[in-house]
């Protein structure tokens, strides 16, 4: 990626990071940032709530791996502009002002907290391997609300503590996935597999259908542009890992899911609360793989809940840093974390488990991805907006032809993959998504209304 596409003549000056800060990751690091943060604990629970659209959702992985890939692309162009943490929130504040920065750091707080709510339903189905619960809704209730608030109450211990737990649940959510990719696809029977579309859609619906829930085990994408501001030569360093990272997860995403669908049978694979554990039940024989395997998962996935709160606190602290979010978020405590935005989370995924538990787990976590879904992509839409601006912007004298129509392909595409992706997740989802992003906006108006002077504000509606 070395031919500029436009001039920095005609844009603000690039962010740049605090001064004597330093940079300590590299290409190396980054990537495995990118995959850590991808491969969470969603991926557990994906291959069964993807199951009712038949193999047609093996079509949708590869669609959105091609996707995932040009966001990647994208970040990593918006990065070369902007090589600052907190990406996703700087590129669309650059280019169309507060608000726009607001509205996608509102939504990807909402994406974070939602998501801890579904990997907090996620975790029930493999609790119920070891402990059978008999699908007794108040039980998984309990357990998913147990999920929800110890990894919330570790982090007030300290961020150190969150890095140990992350680095021994990074290494234990690779053992389920990399079994069943590697040594599952020995043991699949194709009579398994079921109908290729087995949704009652067209195929095209099914497709945008299926990649909507499976969006949610791609979230983590923009990992390294969130913290550019950490990366070495984040101008390169970041676009390479986010493509190496997506890449690789990927390809680990789409040889488990395969191996899955081949492993257990269609008819029970779409009642299955823990699909990982049924595939290894196949492979060895017997239950002892598929506890072993429910045990790792379990682990796995609250390791996992532990960086997403933790993440869900750090992304309204840096707001509120910048006076766009509630000043008690920019609050740390003695651990290092910022307490309340943990507390906020909690509070708020406990909320909305309770709401959405007692149409069922399996219905709870579906409904929770598709929110994630509508709400995640609402910063990737602002962002790729934001690179066809700075396009748009270019001086036409020192635009490289080449350059631009690689980067306006990229920010095009992945604009309209954001966008057919949301139209995916149903009118529900959207729906919830659609009132979640507009009870920000009041919070918006408040936080403008407390920084405008007030001799400004009578000035400004001084008639001319």
């Amino acid at each position: 990626m070395t031919a500029t596409s436009t001039t920095e003549a005609t844009e603000p000056e690039p962010a740049t990071a605090a001064p004597g800060r330093r940079r300590t990751f590299g290409l190396a690091a980054a990537t495995a940032l990118v995959m850590g943060n991808i491969i969470g604990g969603g991926i557990f629970a994906l291959p069964a709530t993807v199951a009712p659209y038949g193999t047609v959702s093996l079509l949708a992985f590869v669609v959105l791996s091609v996707a995932a890939v040009l966001l990647a692309l994208l970040f990593g162009r918006l990065a070369r502009r902007s090589p600052v943490t907190g990406g996703l929130y700087v590129y669309p504040r650059d280019a169309f002002g507060e608000f726009a920065g607001f509205l996608s750091a509102w939504s990807y707080w909402t994406m974070c907290w939602v998501s801890i709510a579904a990997l907090a339903v996620a975790v029930v189905g493999y609790v119920d391997v070891l402990i059978p619960l008999h699908g007794n809704h108040a039980l998984e209730a309990v357990v998913a609300l147990a999920a929800l608030w110890l990894p919330a109450v570790a982090n007030f211990v300290g961020t150190r503590w969150v890095g140990a737990v992350q680095v021994v649940s990074t290494v234990l959510k690779f053992v389920p996935l990399l079994v069943v990719a590697t040594v599952g696809l020995f043991f699949i029977d194709t009579d398994n597999f079921g109908p290729f579309n087995a949704s009652g859609q067209s195929v095209t619906g099914a497709v945008a259908a299926s990649a909507a829930l499976l969006l949610y085990s791609f979230l983590g994408v923009e990992s390294a542009a969130m913290s550019a501001g950490e990366v070495r030569d984040p101008e390169r360093t970041v676009g390479r890992a986010s493509v190496l990272g997506t890449l690789g997860s990927a390809l680990v995403y789409l040889l488990g899911t395969v191996a899955v669908f081949g492993l257990v049978p269609h008819d029970r694979l779409t009642k299955s609360g823990a699909p990982f554990a049924d595939a290894v039940d196949v492979i060895t024989g017997g239950h002892w793989g598929g506890t072993a395997i429910a045990l790792v998962a379990v682990a796995s996935i609250t390791g996992c809940l532990n960086g997403w709160i933790l993440l869900a606190a750090q992304m309204p602290y840096a707001a509120a840093r910048d006076g766009l979010f509630p000043t008690p978020f920019a609050r740390v405590g003695k651990g290092g974390v910022p307490g309340f935005g943990v507390w906020a989370c909690a509070v708020l995924g406990t909320l909305l488990i309770a709401l959405n538990y007692t149409a069922g787990p399996d219905t709870t976590f579906r409904v929770l991805v598709l929110i994630t879904t509508f709400t995640g992509c609402v910063p990737y839409l602002l962002s790729a907006a934001a690179q066809l601006y700075w396009l748009a912007r270019g001086t036409r004298e020192r635009v490289r032809p080449a350059g631009l129509v690689r980067d306006l392909i990229v920010a095009a595409l992945s604009f309209a993959f954001s966008f057919w992706l949301i139209a995916g997740a149903g009118y529900a989802a959207v729906y919830q998504g659609v009132l979640f992003l507009f009870a920000g906006i009041p919070v918006y108006v408040w936080l403008r209304g407390r920084r405008e002077n007030p001799s400004e504000r009578r000035e400004n509606h001084t008639p001319a």
